[in-house]
Parts: structure tokens; C-alpha cells; sequence
């Protein structure tokens, strides 16, 4: 990661940056030049108005016009080349044409009254301009040649590419070096936290990470350390389950065990005796199927929402016959179940599971109630949702266990749990029904005074 840091820097940087550093000494070689050649034909319209002014071609004051030639020709460190109209040479100062016709094209187009741009010579780096000599009437009179030398500017050109190249070449080290730097600190805490990671994977969750730095890595730190927890109570939950489950599934083998044991070490066993001990063996065996049943039961909750079969369900008469069905084993113990309906409602849901969710805790206000109590089970909606109660005149669930009642094979009260066939399966059950539907359970208990369970489902279902 570090390293892409810094190949990002270099495309995002430093490659602008020399294409600036490009574009500028363009520029800086087109003003270098440009100033040159207006330097040039600045001098030489002076000239070419002296030559006409001073009547150099009738042959007046040569003298004069020389000396600004000889002028023109060291401030250019080149070359002056004057012709008249007739394409004759008048004076040359390097004194080798003097006399003699020069035909150029460049002299031709100026003299017929046309416009040439410089030329540029980069062999012998000299630049070359022609100026017309026109009299006040604006007839020519002739032309001018300077072939001016540009070697000053080409080594000014070089000496700015130079040092621009290492003024970019030092500023993109040190950029590579603040991205190599600040790359570093920046992945540090991601590698530790990939560390972590990794020993996750091999099973370690003890082991937290602190980062420090930007506020948003702190807040990343943070996040992982709450995972992580998350993962831990996860995996404590995970082993405690599966060290339950093979608690309850064992012992009614052992029970049964003992009971087999207990008829086959004895002789002429009574008829009484041997159907006593029977009974209670298939009283295990029934023990050892609702286990098997629960957990199945729970293994098919785990699975998503979208194994859910909608369709839409009566409510109220979903629970009608929910408490028919258990009305007579309240019955036995004296107490009273009533369903108290507020409204008609209709709602997208799986029912059978959720016959089963309301069952569960149905079942739990009659077996963890006192004899002659009641059990009272309430419906109401909203524009949005569907709400359950299930409230009952039971022991209640002591506050500081409220919280873990829906963990599987969860009991408050062991030996109660024992004596009324509870699995510890069924509140975790319910649950998971509730949320695959999206809802919401809660509970709220007081000690010896009862409990009431609140279900709210969404009356339709999410696409």
C-alpha cells in the first residue's frame, strides 16, 4: 500500500509537474526569442530610417550610416547586409559581398512590398531578419539583412532547463520521500490491524488494538475493538452452547442408562417395579426428543428471511388458536388464559413459525405461573406494525437476568426448568422468528409479581 502511495503521488504530482515545468519553458523560449527579434527589428527600422534620412544610397554620408552598421553588428554579434532597389550589396560588414547582387527569396518577397517572419537557424544558432527601407512615400528603397547570432539565448535556454530540471527532480524526491514517510505512518495502523485479523483467523480473540492518529483511524480502532468483543462473546457463546447441548442430550441417556442398568443387575423384578422404571425411560426418551426437535427447530431459525413462507395471516385468529389449543393445559394448573383483541389485523407473515414464536411464549406464562393465575394475551396495530403482549401473574425473571434469557439453553431457574420439561431452547427460538420477520421483542419482569412479553411485527413484509 505504501508503495502505490507513492506511484500515486508521482501521477498525481510530480508528472503534473513536469508537464508545467514543460509548458513554462516553452514559454520562457518563445519570450526569449520574441524579444530578440523585436530588439532586432526595432534597431534596424532606426537604421533603415537614418539610410533614407541621410540620403545613403545617393552616396551622402556613408561614414555615419557605417558606424551605425559596425554598432548593429557587434550589439547582435553577427552580421548587416544593406541592399538598394537593385538588389545590390552597399555594404556588408563582414566587407565580402560588398558590391555584389543578392537575390534571396526572403530579400525578393520584402523588396516586392510582402512580409517574411524570421528564420531561425539552429545549426549555427543565428536567427536571420529582413527589414524593408521605405522613403517617406513608402516606396522601397531596399532592405536590411541582419543575421543575428542567438547563442546568448540558447545558453540562458539551457542554463533555466538546467536548473528547472533539478529544481523538479529534487522536488519530486522529496515528494516520493513525504509519501514514503506519511505512507508509512498511514499503513502502520492497518498492518496492525491485519495482524489482528489474522490472529482472529487462528482462533485468538484476546487481543485488542489501539491505534492513534487521525481522528477517523481512532474511530476504525474502535469499531475493530467492538468487533472484536463482539466476536469474543460470540465464541464464548458458541462454546458454551455446544458444551450445553451435549450436557442436555447426554443426560437423559444417562438417566436412561442408570434405569436400564438398575432392571438388569436385579432378578424377578416386580411387574410394578418394571413399569415404573419403563415409564420414566420413555419419559427420557420424550425429554431427549423435544431437545432433538428444539434444536432442529433452531438450526432452520439461523437461516435467512428469505426461507420465510408469506403469506397473509389472520392475526386474531391465529391466536385464538393458539389458546385453544393450550387452554387445557392451563387448565390443569387453575389459570386463566384471555385474549383480549383490539382491533382486526391482517399481516404478511410466515404462520406457522410464527404460531410457533407465540406458542413458546404462551407456554412459558403457564409453566412459570402460580396456581390460579392468569394469563392474558393482547393484539393491537398501528399504520405500520402489529403488536403482541403476553403478560402472566408467573414468578417473574430477576432484572439482573433479563438480558440473557433469550441465549440458548438459558434457564433462571434449573430445577424449576427440569420439573416443567423446558429445553432452555425456547425463548431463543421465538426470538430468532421475530427477527426474521424483521420485529422486535422485548421483555419486562418484576420478581413474584410477573412478566409481559411485547412483540412488534411489521404488517407487511420487506421486498
Amino acid at each position: 500500500m505504501c508503495f502505490r502511495l507513492i506511484a500515486i503521488t508521482i501521477v498525481l504530482a510530480v508528472v503534473p509537474l513536469f508537464i508545467m515545468r514543460g509548458t513554462l519553458l516553452l514559454n520562457i523560449q518563445d519570450k526569449l526569442w520574441s524579444e530578440r527579434i523585436e530588439s532586432i527589428e526595432r534597431h534596424s527600422s532606426y537604421l533603415a530610417s537614418q539610410i533614407v534620412k541621410l540620403n545613403y544610397f545617393d552616396g551622402e554620408n556613408e561614414i555615419i550610416i557605417n558606424n551605425l552598421i559596425s554598432q548593429l553588428d557587434s550589439i547582435y554579434d553577427g552580421r548587416v547586409v544593406v541592399v538598394d532597389e537593385n538588389f545590390t550589396v552597399r555594404k556588408d560588414s563582414y566587407s565580402r559581398i560588398n558590391d555584389k547582387k543578392v537575390i534571396t527569396p526572403a530579400v525578393i518577397e520584402t523588396m516586392s512590398g510582402g512580409s517574411t517572419q524570421p528564420n531561425y537557424d539552429k545549426i549555427y544558432d543565428m536567427v536571420e531578419t529582413v527589414v524593408p527601407v521605405t522613403d517617406g512615400g513608402g516606396v522601397i528603397r531596399g532592405v536590411i539583412v541582419i543575421d543575428a547570432s542567438t547563442q546568448d539565448l540558447t545558453g540562458t535556454y539551457q542554463s533555466i532547463k538546467l536548473v528547472s530540471a533539478l529544481v523538479a527532480a529534487g522536488f519530486s524526491v522529496i515528494l516520493a520521500a513525504l509519501a514514503a514517510i506519511i505512507g508509512r505512518a498511514f499503513t502502520k495502523p492497518f498492518k496492525n490491524v491485519a495482524r489482528s485479523i489474522n490472529r482472529i483467523s487462528e482462533g485468538y480473540f484476546d487481543e485488542e488494538v489501539h491505534l492513534k492518529g487521525y481522528a477517523e483511524i481512532e474511530t476504525i480502532s474502535d469499531a475493530f475493538n467492538a468487533m472484536l468483543k463482539r466476536l469474543k462473546e460470540l465464541e464464548d457463546s458458541r462454546q458454551e452452547f455446544v458444551s450445553n447441548v451435549s450436557h442436555e442430550l447426554k443426560t437423559p441417556l444417562t438417566s436412561m442408562k442408570v434405569l436400564a442398568d438398575s432392571l438388569n443387575t436385579q432378578t424377578d423384578v416386580p411387574v410394578e417395579l418394571y413399569r415404573e422404571f419403563m415409564q420414566d425411560i420413555a419419559v427420557e426418551i420424550d425429554r431427549e426428543d423435544a431437545i432433538i426437535n428444539d434444536l432442529l427447530s433452531l438450526v432452520k431459525m439461523d437461516k435467512k428471511a428469505g426461507d420465510l413462507n408469506i403469506s397473509n395471516v389472520n392475526i386474531n385468529e391465529m391466536l385464538e388458536l393458539i389458546l385453544k389449543r393450550l387452554r387445557p393445559v392451563a387448565a390443569k394448573r387453575g389459570i386463566e388464559l384471555v385474549l383480549e383483541s383490539f382491533r382486526t389485523v391482517s399481516a404478511d407473515c410466515d404462520e406457522m413459525k410464527l404460531t410457533l414464536a407465540f406458542t413458546n411464549l404462551v407456554e412459558n406464562a403457564i409453566k412459570y405461573n402460580v396456581a390460579g393465575g392468569w394469563v392474558q394475551v393482547s393484539l393491537d396495530a398501528d399504520h405500520k406494525y402489529f403488536y403482541v403482549k403476553v403478560s402472566d401473574s408467573g414468578i417473574g425473571i430477576p432484572e439482573e437476568f433479563q438480558d440473557k434469557i433469550f441465549e440458548r439453553f438459558y434457564r433462571v431457574d434449573k430445577a424449576r426448568s427440569r420439573e416443567t420439561g423446558g429445553t432452555g431452547l425456547g425463548l431463543a427460538i421465538t426470538k430468532n422468528i421475530v427477527l426474521m420477520h424483521d420485529g422486535a421483542i422485548k421483555v419486562k419482569s418484576k420478581e413474584d409479581e410477573g412478566t409481559t412479553f411485547t412483540v412488534r411485527i411489521p404488517l407487511e413484509a420487506a421486498p
